[in-house]
């Protein structure tokens, strides 16, 4: 060991100077590569410090031959080369007279520094008026916004505006402090757009930060604690940073892409002091702590905007509708999602389109079980809808009169008036809190009615008496929101989730694949271990404030377990008392009461997830008993996750034993972080970096080790019951299809196909299982490879042509038409990438033919291809509607490469590599976007250059070598008016857990406009909205 290698954390690029060190010291050490996508920056870092060094020490007129040397070094051009150290300062317009811009900052443009308002630093108000006098573009986001903010900065304000330079500010109306005043004098007085998100729930936006802009590419920013008020920015104990687009590029572009994306984002309305003065005092009050009031008025004429993960529903109503022709439809989603909006939106899109189709207006009928749900969800649908006259209550003392548009309560449907309705009456039936459903009145009402459209809507698909009403769609959830999309768009109360080792050994309690863990056998280990109680105990008055202001749910494996819980927890002093299924409604009743009041402080249920357990006071969970179903999981998790008002977080305590091998942790952990199965492991080993805001996931060491060697050996165990799972139909004496096996385990193509070096394929995985397949033949294992390559396929006409194309005594090519040799040349070039030297693309397919496993094979894959979809696809327009690449389909490089016309007998596929491909013979460029550029989660360097700014707006950046002025740059800005065409793909990584991922066709876009050059920074404007997930997942910033 020596002075200069102490033991600690390093990101040091392993020099030969460093490996000498290395050699010489008893510390072992962790080498990593650096990843393609951040070389660039790491290894100009490494020279930039050379560099300087040697420029320090050389004589002041050697400096500037000493860089262009270097410049030489690396093929700059000469126009690069230094000819004087000399800083051009500013250029200014004949007639502004020397001296402009008035004022410089004290830190220099290209440099960074921390203010603190400390004595002898500039103030953050001096800088910022000497920051203003330079920028051609100013925008400022802050959580509030004050009069005396703007007062001392109003010279500064006032000669922006005589300028004609924008203002953007973005502000909150949290805690009330946003004064009208200022945000009337921004607007009237200094010509500002003006942005502010109205605070109901979510108070997320805390951020002030200021960017101020430069034609001149000298970007300069401040990121920290001042809001705009005299005191954060004069002699407050503030601290801001400033970057810049020279030193900080990165910072400077994310803040570039942050901003723009909430400027875009539909939760952030424009302020016109006219119009919305009366709906910001209002706000102000209310977060300010007055009372509450309703800030949206019936009917107000504002369009009702889907929140994201309302667009993600619609969006699904939409692909089982049109791609599945299912009209039957059930949403899952929490309490306080917004599914009676979505309801309303999803009513709109179908009356507009029965309007424009002259179907007539669609007659509708909402069901709910209370007045309270009916007249609110009447108000909502007004409100969407625009007018103040649509709709009828018939509950209590309403009576309908025109049963046209029809808003009832269950209990007035009586069957006497069912009688007197028409079953082909309504149109589109919606019925809320559908778990009632099975209800004898429910299913009276819906074995009478024939709508076109049934939509339910429920929280918790599985009643509480073993029910579930996915029965009455086919089994089928159209739609599920996610945890994790959930707790993104601030609609669930964060979780703080402890993993707690209990000291429990489970490895000899009997298993099931299927069934998991004995029941009995588990509660013989918990039931009287009094060991483990005083863990819980302990981990319990550790974790949580006060114990006796708190309100728990612990989940038990059996009516013992709970029993024996709550008798532990009252004598320890905690009130506590035990709810299952044998127990009587009025007691459970009470119970449920008790633990609301605070009477009681926990209770201990047995499979109780639903009805009557719902307490959205509950803010802590002990999960007593393990399970390895997501559902129950995310179950248990929902009853403490809804909102309540004195509720900040919930606590979840797991407490975690050492397990059998066949139990799996990586179902619970990835239905809790949305992570894949890879990405998993590296979040274990790195603490949950990624979760959703205000949440955490923490593991005491033991646990953590548990669940990691767990989730690392899961893999294993998932082919061995990929296998088993196979082999059970074996012993029934039949083969299955492919989609056949799929719809009765419930896995996806990509299980099968995932891991190739295994099974490699549907055959092989028939043939490892003892089954009978088709024959194979003389190329067989190579083809069978390629196979997985079509577990994309997400569009019907493509599933249907490619199935057809390698069957036998298909068509030849050459008597194809020009869509289908298209379509053919797209299979062609997906299974052999570089022509497989094939004379011809009949000659291919011919031999193709000659394997009838894989044949088989690709049929069944195609067969349930459109099962897979998750989007519409559309055509790309009228001018490319002739072509088979269509929007919101999913195609590999090779495929869209083909489908483009780019790939011929003579130019393959294989070499191609670029995020561009220029297709002449179909006038179109495709730009192939990563939206991570490699493998990891975060990548500080290389995000924020391709990214939504919103769903018709994207963001992205050229290849380094392209500038306006060159072909390339030139027929990107011009493309319209020269007649060719954009069309941009993208996908989450160059790699992913079944190799290189597909594309993902966002479809046509135009040219908005651009900033800079080598590379060019273009706006596209798509024609097509992108998809709710990928706006989501393209997305510079949560919203």
């Amino acid at each position: 060991m020596t002075a200069a290698t102490p033991p600690g954390a390093y990101e040091a690029l392993l020099t030969q100077r460093l490996h000498r060190a290395l050699e010489a010291s008893d510390l072992v050490a962790e080498h990593g590569a650096v990843p393609d996508a951040a070389a660039p920056e790491v290894l100009a870092r490494h020279v930039a410090v050379a560099v300087q060094r040697a420029l320090a020490s050389a004589k002041p007129e050697k400096r500037a031959s000493l860089v262009n040397r270097v410049l030489d070094l690396v093929g700059a051009p000469e126009d690069d080369h230094v000819s004087q150290i000399e800083q051009l300062l500013a250029l200014r317009l004949v007639g502004l007279g020397e001296g402009w811009p008035r004022h410089r900052p004290v830190t220099p443009l290209s440099d960074v520094a921390l203010l603190t308002n400390s004595h002898g630093e500039p103030n953050l108000g001096a800088e910022l008026r000497a920051e203003m006098a330079s920028a051609d573009h100013v925008d400022l986001l802050c959580a509030f916004v004050r009069w005396h903010g703007i007062r001392v900065l109003e010279d500064s304000l006032t000669e922006l505006a005589e300028r004609g330079r924008p203002l953007r500010v973005i502000t909150t109306t949290y805690c009330g402090a946003t004064e009208r005043k200022a945000l009337d004098a921004l607007v009237r007085r200094y010509g500002a757009q003006v942005k502010v998100r109205y605070e109901t729930q979510s108070t997320k936006l805390h951020a002030k930060a200021w960017l101020f802009r430069r034609g001149s590419g000298f970007d300069t920013g401040y990121v920290g604690s001042s809001n705009l008020s005299k005191s954060a920015l004069v002699d407050g104990l503030e601290w801001n940073v400033r970057i810049s687009s020279v030193a900080t590029p990165t910072l400077v572009r994310k803040f570039e892409a942050t901003f723009d994306t909430y400027w875009n984002d539909a939760g952030f309305r424009d302020y016109d002091p006219d119009r919305d003065a009366e709906l910001l005092d209002r706000a102000l009050v209310e977060q300010g702590g007055g009372p509450r009031t309703t800030l949206v008025v019936p009917v107000s004429g504002l369009d009702v905007q889907a929140r994201p993960h309302q667009v993600e529903i619609l969006e699904a109503l939409d692909v089982e509708r049109t791609v599945h022709d299912r009209h039957r439809n059930l949403v899952v989603a929490a309490t306080g999602t917004g599914k009676t909006v979505v309801a309303a939106l999803d009513f709109r899109r179908i009356r507009e389109q029965w309007l424009a189709e002259r179907r007539g207006e669609p007659k509708l009928l909402f069901v709910a079980h209370r007045k309270e749900i009916l007249e609110q969800s009447l108000r909502t649908y007004r409100e969407v809808l625009k007018d103040g006259s649509f709709g009828e209550l018939h509950v209590g003392e309403y009576t309908a009169e025109q049963w046209r548009h029809v808003f009832a309560s269950i209990q007035s449907l009586t069957p006497q008036r069912l009688a007197l309705l028409d079953p082909d009456r309504f149109d589109v039936v919606v019925v809320d809190e559908f778990h009632h459903a099975d209800a004898s009145s429910y299913r009276r009402l819906l074995d009478h009615l024939r709508p076109a459209e049934l939509l339910g809507l429920t929280a918790t698909p599985e009643r509480g008496d073993g029910i579930d009403v996915r029965s009455y769609f086919e089994g089928r959830t159209a739609f599920e929101l996610r945890l994790w999309t959930a707790l993104e768009a601030d609609l669930l109360c964060p979780f703080h989730y402890f993993g707690v080792h209990d000291g429990t050994d489970l490895t000899r309690v009997d298993y099931a694949r299927r069934a998991g863990y004995d029941l009995n056998g588990l509660s013989d280990v918990y039931t009287g271990n009094d060991a483990r109680t005083r863990i819980v105990l302990k981990t319990l008055r550790d974790r949580v404030t006060d114990v006796m202001s708190m309100r728990a749910l612990g989940f038990c494996v059996s009516v013992a377990h709970a029993q024996y819980m709550a008798r532990r927890f009252s004598e320890d002093g905690i009130p506590a008392l035990a709810v299952h299924g044998a127990t009587p409604a009025h007691e459970r009743e009470q119970a449920f009461r008790a633990l609301k009041d605070g009477d009681v402080r926990c209770l201990f249920a047995v499979d109780l997830f639903n009805e009557g357990l719902d307490v959205p006071d509950v803010d802590t969970l002990l999960l007593l008993r393990p399970t390895q179903s997501a559902t129950v999981f995310l179950q248990q998790l929902g009853r403490g996750l809804r909102r309540a008002p004195k509720k900040a977080v919930l606590t979840v305590l797991d407490f975690i034993g050492q397990h059998r091998a066949e139990y799996r942790f990586d179902v619970r952990y990835r239905a809790l972080t949305g992570a894949t199965r890879s990405q998993l492991e590296a979040q274990l080993e790195q603490g949950f970096p990624y979760l959703p805001p205000g949440s955490q996931l923490v593991l005491d060491a033991v646990s953590q080790q548990i669940v990691l060697s767990n989730v690392r050996s899961s893999l294993r165990m998932a082919k061995e019951e990929l296998l088993a799972d196979v082999r059970s139909y074996a012993s029934a004496g039949r083969v299955p299809t492919l989609q056949e096996y799929l719809d009765d385990s419930g896995r996806e193509a990509a299980d099968v196909y995932r891991d190739r070096g295994t099974y490699g394929s549907w055959t092989g995985l028939l043939r490892a299982a003892g089954l009978s397949t088709p024959q194979g033949g003389p190329g067989e294992a190579a083809l069978l490879k390629r196979v997985a390559a079509l577990v994309h396929v997400d569009d019907d006409e493509r599933a249907r042509a490619y199935a057809r194309f390698v069957a036998p005594g298909a068509v030849p090519y050459e008597e194809l038409g020009d869509r289908d040799q298209r379509l053919a040349r797209m299979l062609f070039f997906t299974l052999w990438p570089n022509r497989g030297g094939f004379g011809s693309y009949e000659e291919g397919f011919a031999y193709l033919r000659l394997h009838p496993a894989v044949v088989a094979e690709v049929q069944q894959l195609m067969a349930g291809a459109v099962e897979r979809a998750r989007h519409v696809p559309r055509p790309l327009g009228p001018a490319l509607a002739h072509l088979p690449v269509l929007s919101h389909a999913t195609y590999r490089r090779d495929e869209l490469l083909a489908g483009f016309d780019y790939a011929d007998q003579k130019r393959s596929t294989a070499g191609h590599v670029s995020g561009v491909a220029w297709c002449e013979r179909t006038a179109v460029d495709a730009l192939l976007i990563n939206l991570r550029k490699d493998e990891r989660a975060f990548t500080p360097t290389t995000m924020y250059r391709d990214y939504a700014l919103s769903p018709k707006l994207f963001h992205w950046e050229s290849q380094n070598a392209t500038s306006p002025q060159s072909p390339t740059g030139r027929r990107y800005t011009e493309h319209q008016v020269a007649g060719s065409h954009v069309v941009l793909f993208t996908r989450e990584a160059p790699k992913g857990e079944m190799g290189t991922p597909p594309f993902l066709c966002l479809g046509t876009a135009a040219y908005v406009d651009h900033r800079g050059e080598r590379p060019m920074a273009i706006t596209w404007k798509l024609h097509r909205p992108l998809p709710a997930d990928v706006v989501q997942a393209a997305s510079a910033a949560s919203v």
